[in-house]
């Protein structure tokens, strides 16, 4: 009997995640991934402030919860779900509200700056032969228009997500599309979402702690690594490529 409640309640956890088998996390790197993706906003992009700017835009028209400063902190502690809580964000009006939020990043393309060193890193990722790739929320776009302003044009591709709430059915799309096992790929990012995602299809997943969540969120959620300085993301590839053979920038 306590065996078949056992069975009753796996079934039910597995159904209100939507028939998503939870994969957990793929641990440290064993070999050299055949693809990097990063994440944008957060990671690549220093768009916290512009983010704000803009949520509290929509508050005013679409009727929640306005984000002061005084906040700030508390905010990056919480999920995408757990803030939309706190704002009382409908999510029925979800859509509506992201492709409204996209429309007004694109104003605000031409002030977001990227991470310190980031711009070197890419650089030398791609001339290490790595495949790059960039998996967001933000739209296509909004983020070519920053990688041609710092000339950054080296990933192979970028998948757009409509999903706020989840990038783990792109990220399955794009292994099924490239031909690579969860092995393959290290995804770096900087929120709890991406985190989930990553141990939802099994990939490898660094975090960084300069985006929108916090350290401790974000090591709550155990992922592969963390990475708390740009350069961290070279040091963590080094077992399985020698960036020594790189000519310096």
């Amino acid at each position: 009997m306590i065996k078949k409640r056992s069975r009753v309640k796996r079934f039910a956890r597995f159904v209100l995640r939507g028939g998503k088998r939870r994969v957990g996390a793929a641990g440290l790197l064993k070999k050299k991934p055949q693809l990097v993706v990063f994440d944008f906003d957060g990671t690549l992009a220093d768009t916290f402030q512009a983010g704000v700017e803009i949520l509290n835009i929509l508050a005013e028209e679409f009727g929640f919860q306005k984000l002061p400063p005084e906040d700030l902190a508390h905010a990056r502690d919480l999920s995408t779900r757990g803030l939309m809580r706190q704002l009382g964000i409908p999510r029925m009006k979800l859509h509506r509200i992201s492709k409204r939020g996209t429309e007004e990043m694109s104003k605000r393309m031409t002030d977001i700056q990227p991470f310190h060193d980031l711009l070197v890193i890419v650089r030398q990722l791609h001339a290490a032969g790595f495949r790059l790739g960039i998996l967001t929320s933000n739209s296509e776009p909004n983020v070519t228009a920053f990688l041609q302003q710092y000339d950054l044009q080296l990933f192979d591709f970028i998948k757009s997500s409509s999903k706020l709430l989840g990038k783990g059915s792109v990220i399955r799309k794009m292994l099924k599309e490239f031909q690579l096992k969860p092995s393959d790929v290290l995804f770096v990012g900087d929120e709890m979402r991406d985190v989930e995602a990553a141990q939802e299809t099994g990939i490898h997943m660094a975090a960084v702690t300069w985006g929108y969540n916090s350290h401790a969120s974000i090591q709550a959620l155990a992922p592969d690594y963390i990475v708390e300085s740009p350069a961290q993301i070279i040091s963590l590839l080094a077992p399985h490529w020698h960036p020594s053979d790189l000519a310096t920038e």
